[in-house]
Order: C-alpha cells, then structure tokens, then sequence
C-alpha cells in the first residue's frame, strides 16, 4: 500500500514560514491558509507518478499536523514537543539563524509557483548534493537558479561584454584561465554565477552585472551546502579560502 513520501525541505520551508508568520504557532486544519497550502503542496513537480493519489498525501489534516510538528519543536516551546524529524528541526534552526531570508526564498518559492515556471523546468542533477539532500531553501530554488546560470545567451552576452570592456575571463575567486592553462581548448570558456541567490535578489530578471564568472571547481563551491548554507558570492568563497591555514 502506498503511503504519503517524506516531506522535502521544499514543502518544510513553506510550511514553516506559515508557523513563523503564524508567531511560531501551529495553525487548525480549519484554517484558509492550511487548505492554500495543502493545495499548493499536491501541484508541486517534486512528487510524480501514484502517491499523488494517496488520499492523506499533503491532506489539509496532515498540512496542520507539520505545523503542529515545526511549532512544537522550536526551542521555546512550552509544551510536550511532537516527535518530529531530522528535517524539521534542520528547517526550524534555519529560520530561527536567518529568518527574514528563509522568509525570502518561501516567498520567491511561492512567485516561481505562481508564475508557473518552475513546472517548465526540467530537473537538474545537481539540485541534490552527493549524498542526496536539498539546500535548506529547497531543490526548486537551486533547480531554478542552475537553470538560469546555464542560459546560453545570458552567458554569451556576458562574455562580449568582458571582452568588450578588456576584463579577463578568468575566476574571479582563483583567477584561473581556462584559455591560458588549456590553449586553444579553453579560449573563450568561463562559468557564471549569480552573485546573489534567487532568495534574495528575487526572481527578476537577470542583468549582466548580477553574475559572476567563476571556474567550474570555484562554482561548484559557491553552490556546495555546509551549515545550512547552500549559496556564496565570490567575495564569500574568498573569505572561507583565506580562512584555511
């Protein structure tokens, strides 16, 4: 018998910022904003194939009773804590250490639903890290933001202005060439990076002096999670360079 899938952080990070808005309270099963989401929840492309016909699967009851979990779970809390999970907890603590942006990308998360781009783009492999597991702000963000970052002509346009202006291609974190260090092969090659992650800077549209060029390794740095955070500028990733001895 089929039974309702985990929740993803995805799912978490909207329902938690409903508790925080909320003023960490869990919210009833006869509350309009428990049925938005439970609806919201069940059109999501995370989850395909048989369990969306699981009748409990993201259910108005089973919406309020995640609430009741992330409400009871905070720290604060007063009462007898429902048992929860690993992922609840993990979500609470990121909205308690950075609450405004886990708010953010909730409400850039709800704008890429509304909109309905986020069900146009296809999955991304490295929306999950080696081991499986989302940024804290979820896949549907990372899968978003990737998505753009590879966008050809965005990309292109970028490189003509550099060489327009005489800026190196080269990693604005290591400063690598891929043309020096690979000749003719690597003439003209860079990756770009957003120098703001989606849940910030929101989903507007992307100007050139928004993304950064970076090396592939750099890259993948910039978007590897570590302590609950999934996204650094270059400036970040120099920091934590210089922090090594």
């Amino acid at each position: 018998m089929l039974r309702s899938p985990a929740w993803t952080h995805d799912e978490l990070l909207l329902a938690c910022a409903l508790v925080v808005e909320n003023d960490w309270t869990e919210l009833r099963e006869g509350d309009a904003r428990v049925r938005d989401l439970s609806e919201l929840l069940r059109s999501l492309p995370i989850h395909e194939g048989a369990v969306r016909s699981v009748p409990k699967f993201r259910s108005i009851g089973s919406v309020s009773r995640k609430t009741s979990d992330l409400a009871s779970n905070h720290p604060d809390y007063r009462g007898v804590p429902t048992k929860g999970g690993r992922s609840d907890k993990n979500v609470i603590a990121a909205f308690i250490a950075r609450p405004a942006e886990m708010l953010e990308a909730a409400a850039a998360l709800q704008q890429g639903i509304g909109t309905g781009e986020l069900y146009r783009i296809p999955e991304d492999p490295e929306e999950l890290d080696a081991e499986g597991n989302s940024a804290v702000e979820g896949r549907l963000l990372t899968r978003w933001a990737l998505y753009r970052e590879r966008d050809r002509k965005l990309r292109s346009r970028k490189i003509q202005q550099a060489r327009r202006s005489g800026q190196p291609l080269q990693c604005e974190v290591c400063s690598f060439d891929f043309g020096k260090f690979y000749g003719a092969l690597g003439d003209g090659y860079i990756e770009v990076h957003h120098r703001m992650p989606l849940h910030i800077s929101g989903p507007c549209e992307t100007k050139l002096e928004d993304l950064a060029f970076l090396c592939a390794n750099c890259h993948r740095m910039c978007h590897k999670s570590l302590s609950a955070q999934s996204w650094r500028t270059p400036d970040a990733l120099r920091a934590e360079i210089a922090r090594e001895p």
